[in-house]
């Protein structure tokens, strides 16, 4: 089954959701969520503080462990972690994966260091990328604040020659739009490198999913803005496509 995954945006303890990284909308209690993510099933959690690293702080451990308490499914984190213990006491908590983006970018080392140390598997490098009006792709930082010049194809191939097991593959274009995943993008870096890709930012429907995959090589999908409104301009909804839907976007059977 392909993997789909709620993308859970958190500042300051509080789930928020983003239009293009901007303007965070309050959505709720990140462990409110997840509880009901456990009962819809769902196979695998993202969760990304996305102010630890523009705050200059390390990851709420406090929050982790809370979150980590309920959730019965993997679950990756991502946001402030620069040192190898903090994905130490990530792992000592329970959460299977790390995603490190900001500090990838500054150190790339530091994704060697991490790999050998906990295993390829669990270190995932986030890459949101921006496209120019020349339309020229661009790998962002700090939340999409810093354009590093860095092509994404490129950084994606060093990244998986550095250890990454896994790269988290963020549109900021497409970022809460509903507006279906950036194709192109998908595909240039599937086309690049040999690890799992997990495709974000834009899906609106299920079969956005399928064209994600299907056209664009993705491993896996994530989705943020579908899995906690109820619809584009509606309110708050935590939930979930049905197992039945999934299963025919990507033409698997039981």
């Amino acid at each position: 089954m392909t993997r789909v995954m709620p993308c859970l945006l958190v500042e300051n303890g509080r789930l928020v959701k983003t239009v293009n990284f901007k303007n965070p909308s309050y959505v709720g209690d990140p462990v409110n969520a997840i509880k009901i993510y456990n009962e819809k099933e769902v196979d695998e959690l993202v969760l990304l503080d996305i102010v630890a690293t523009s705050e200059g702080r390390e990851p709420s451990f406090d929050l982790l462990s809370n979150v980590a308490d309920e959730c019965f499914m993997p679950l990756t984190y991502g946001g402030g972690i620069r040192e190898l213990d903090d994905i130490k006491e990530i792992f000592s908590l329970g959460i299977e994966k790390v995603a490190i983006n900001s500090f990838a970018a500054q150190d790339p080392g530091f994704i060697r260091k991490a790999a050998e140390l906990f295993g390829n598997q669990s270190i995932v490098v986030s890459i949101d990328v921006k496209k120019s009006m020349f339309g020229k792709y661009a790998v962002y930082t700090q939340s999409g604040q810093k354009n590093t010049g860095y092509n994404p194809v490129e950084y994606a191939a060093e990244m998986e020659e550095m250890g990454a097991g896994e790269i988290l593959l963020n549109s900021i274009d497409r970022d809460g739009t509903w507006k279906g995943y950036d194709i192109a993008l998908i595909r240039a870096v599937t086309d690049a490198v040999n690890i799992p890709v997990i495709a974000c930012g834009g899906a609106g429907n299920v079969q956005d999913f399928g064209n994600a995959v299907s056209q664009g090589g993705a491993s896996a999908v994530a989705a943020g803005s579908m899995v906690v409104y109820s619809g584009k301009g509606l309110g708050v909804l935590i939930n979930f496509p049905k197992r039945i839907e999934l299963r025919e976007v990507f033409g698997e059977t039981v």
